[in-house]
């Protein structure tokens, strides 16, 4: 039967650690930021054009319902 101190101590408790210069971790931060805003522009275009077919099927159904609501009244009315 194991003990958590069993698995504190069979466990290694290092990771390995790399060592970069100041201008490669400006390059680093540099290259993550760009893709971050890459990613942001590509969401926002999507959610763009998801709301842009979601407004146009809403419109469409719109004029729909305001016809058939037409047909009604005018039926109605004779």
């Amino acid at each position: 039967m194991y003990s958590m101190f069993d698995l504190l101590f069979e466990t290694p408790s290092y990771r390995p650690v790399y060592v970069i210069s100041d201008s490669e971790m400006k390059e680093l931060k540099k290259n993550q930021h760009q893709e971050e805003l890459d990613e942001i522009t590509t969401q926002k275009e999507r959610l763009e054009d998801a709301f842009k077919a979601q407004l146009k099927h809403l419109e469409e159904r719109e004029k729909e319902v305001k016809k058939e609501l037409k047909v009604l009244s005018a039926s109605k009315d004779k």
